[in-house]
Parts: structure tokens; C-alpha cells; sequence
């Protein structure tokens, strides 16, 4: 009987270490969604993934830096440079897996013709996302920009705002909250899908597949190269999930891969 407990705690032990854990931080819509829609492939390859759900943009940065955690997966390239370069991190991309196209939103109006003067308007209020939203107004023709090449523009950028609108500026992950308050909210899509917005429907205006903007899988540069790791992009890059994402979110979610 000895014999056999012995035996059994070496299979247990030897079961224990087989499995790769990953813990990946993640803001709740698309991107745990998606996560949690390849933990049972990732099972079988032997990695055990746990989702850390959070709602703003420091702290799954702040922790796969601090190696509280292995990786995250909620922004793009323009906002993981910036953080980099502000917090002097090295945090690097892993892997693209999809677009949300950011939207401009109106619980008062239809169109952006009906927007009036000084109409107050809601953009994000860190560097990369407050300049993408200003870049779609400009496209939009609602406002001008001192220079559309720049994905880091402020609202002192703007060279004409006809309409002279009152620009706000507020966390992205707040924006949702003040929609019937304001007569503009330029939001993020995975924003507006947790506020049940529908981005194909309700945006007034969206950007395009033609958008930098694709959300990364971002890992310290020591185990971007690990084996879980590699399982865990090959599982986001299968024809599954890219299934799972046109038919789950219907255009509010662009595949990227």
C-alpha cells in the first residue's frame, strides 16, 4: 500500500507540473470573452489559462510589469508605446487578434449634421485614444486637425471646429456613464459593448477596417517566447475564434488575423 501511495503522489506530482498555468489580464468585453472561449483547446495542450478580468487601462500593464502576472490582452500598439514610454516599462506585443473600431455616440441626435453649437462633446482623455477619436471627427469633417498623421493630437490641434464644440475629456472606460448627459461620446467598441451599445448600429460615425488599431496580446519580453505563450497565440489565431468573433459580435469586432 506504501508502495502505491508513493506511486500515486509521483503521477499526481509528476500531473502537477505537466500543465503550463497562464494568467492573462483582460477587460471583460471582447477580450475575456474571447479568452475564455479558448481555455478548453488550451486545456488540452496542457495550459492552464486564468483570466483576470479588469476595467481600466494602468493596472494589466502595471502587473504583467511587476510579473504579477504573464501577459495581458485589452490594448494596441499606440497605447502600449505610449505606457512604455511614459512608466518605463518594456512591455511587448505578442500577437494581434482584432479590431474594435472606436464610435461616436448620441443618445440626442442622429446624424452629426444635427449636432448644434457648442454641442459638448466626450473623448478619452489618455494620449492615444483621445487623438484617435479627435482623427475620426476629422475624417468625419466635423472638426480640422493641425496635422493628420499624428495619433497622439490633443484638442489644442484642432485648426477648425466650425461648430465650435466644448470638448471633455474623461477616462475611457467612464464615457459609457455620461452618454444622456452630453451630446457626443466618442467611445472604445469593448466600451460600448459592455453599455449594450451596438457599434454597427448605433455609431455615427465608425472607423474603418483601414484603423491602426488592432488589440494585442502583450507579455514581458522574457516569456513572450514561452511555450504556453505560443499555445495561447495559436489558439487566438484558429479558425475558431475568428468564427467565434464574426458571429458572436457582427462587425462590432473585426478579426486581425
Amino acid at each position: 500500500m506504501k508502495k502505491l501511495l508513493v506511486a500515486f503522489a509521483a503521477v499526481a506530482a509528476f500531473s502537477a507540473h505537466a500543465a503550463d498555468t497562464l494568467t492573462v489580464a483582460a477587460t471583460p468585453v471582447p477580450h475575456a470573452e474571447i479568452l475564455e472561449f479558448v481555455k478548453p483547446a488550451l486545456a488540452k495542450e496542457g495550459v492552464d489559462l486564468k483570466v483576470k478580468v479588469f476595467t481600466d487601462y494602468i493596472q494589466p500593464n502595471v502587473q504583467v510589469a511587476e510579473k504579477r502576472l504573464d501577459a495581458n490582452f485589452f490594448q494596441h500598439q499606440p497605447y502600449l508605446d505610449e505606457f512604455n514610454k511614459a512608466k518605463g516599462t518594456n512591455l511587448v506585443s505578442v500577437a494581434g487578434v482584432h479590431l474594435e473600431p472606436l464610435g461616436a455616440y448620441s443618445s440626442k441626435y442622429k446624424t452629426l449634421d444635427e449636432l448644434p453649437s457648442t454641442a459638448t462633446v466626450v473623448i478619452p482623455n489618455d494620449a492615444t485614444n483621445g487623438g484617435r477619436a479627435l482623427l475620426l471627427l476629422n475624417k468625419a469633417g466635423v472638426i480640422k486637425l493641425k496635422d493628420s498623421n499624428n495619433i497622439l493630437l490633443t484638442v489644442k490641434d484642432i485648426t477648425e471646429n466650425p461648430k465650435n464644440l466644448k470638448f471633455r475629456e474623461l477616462e475611457a472606460a467612464t464615457i459609457p456613464r455620461v452618454l444622456t448627459q452630453v451630446d457626443l461620446a466618442l467611445i472604445n467598441t469593448n466600451y460600448a459593448l459592455e453599455a449594450k451599445l451596438d457599434p454597427a448600429k448605433d455609431a455615427l460615425v465608425i472607423e474603418g477596417s483601414d484603423s491602426p488599431y488592432v488589440n494585442i496580446l502583450v507579455a514581458r519580453p522574457d516569456d513572450k517566447d514561452s511555450d504556453a505563450m505560443k499555445k495561447l497565440v495559436a489558439a487566438l489565431h484558429s479558425p475558431e475564434v475568428k468564427a467565434f468573433i464574426i458571429e458572436k459580435y457582427k462587425g462590432a469586432v473585426v478579426p486581425a488575423f
